[in-house]
């Protein structure tokens, strides 16, 4: 499940910010939202709502996932009173488009409504990206791109446990021949690379071009610096074709390990998006 619990852009009658908690599971079969005083925000309060959720649901999850930095510490404390794991992570993007819904049909109705405040929707930075672990490189790398068909028969792959990964719902109205860029990373211990990526909670990949780097974004504020490139002219245009076609599909790309270039089969396969 996703949570966010964070200000709102509106006050109440008291002329106080209001605060919100949200719980949904990523196809948004179900969803709560429940409004908070700004006195009662704390670990304490957070833990006996969630688990008043639990209860009228006769279910919990694993875990939930939240992408609010600054929220971790009461966050991670009240899915411990209830016994979930907190798991800090940018792939919260049924969240995030609850968020932008919510923000036309809920807050800016509202009659507290705080059209200056900012509001706060979106993913968060953290520092530089630091020089990636040993464990996690390969030994080469390309640009790469699927078209929709395949990306979806990779996705198959990770969906049966064949491979490792981890996926993101899909807009359906792309079409099936619509092309997907990616990274391929090659290396003879593609199983084992995948595994330890596996472990990661990953966000997106983008390139710092002043750089010549793939920087890979995980969790909610860390950054690798994944990979370098020789800044020559041919290696910055397919580097910035790389970026434009990302972009035309609103940021969704994969990330692929594998033995070599004609492996037929992925050991691991991750769907991303910005």
């Amino acid at each position: 499940w996703q949570l966010d619990f964070c200000s709102r852009p509106m006050k109440d009658e008291r002329g106080k910010k209001m605060w919100e908690l949200l719980i949904c599971d990523e196809t948004r079969s179900f969803e709560h939202s429940e409004f908070f005083p700004n006195n009662r925000i704390n670990s304490v309060e957070l833990a006996k709502a969630i688990d008043r959720v639990f209860v009228a649901r006769g279910e919990r999850p694993r875990r939930f996932k939240f992408f609010r930095s600054q929220m971790q510490t009461i966050i991670t404390r009240a899915c411990g009173e209830v016994g979930v794991n907190p798991l800090p992570s940018r792939r919260c993007q049924t969240m995030s488009r609850w968020l932008d819904e919510r923000l036309e049909t809920v807050y800016k109705t509202h009659p507290g409504y705080d059209g200056s405040a900012a509001p706060n929707m979106g993913f968060e930075g953290g520092g530089g990206p630091r020089p990636l672990p040993d464990a996690l490189r390969g030994e080469s790398w390309a640009f790469v791109a699927l078209p929709l068909v395949g990306v979806r028969e990779e996705a198959e792959q990770v969906r049966a446990n064949r491979v490792f990964g981890d996926l993101l719902e899909i807009d359906p109205t792309l079409e099936d021949d619509t092309l997907i860029p990616g990274i391929a990373v090659y290396t003879r211990r593609a199983a084992a690379l995948a595994g330890w990526t596996k472990g990661l909670e990953l966000g997106g990949i983008s390139v710092d071009f002043d750089m010549g780097t793939l920087l890979l974004d995980t969790g909610v504020s860390d950054s690798w610096q994944y990979a370098r490139f020789r800044q020559t002219k041919e290696l910055m245009k397919e580097a910035r074709e790389w970026e434009e076609v990302k972009a035309a599909v609103n940021g969704l790309h994969f990330l692929a390990i594998q033995t070599d270039e004609d492996a037929e089969t992925t050991d691991g396969f991750w769907i991303l998006q910005d």
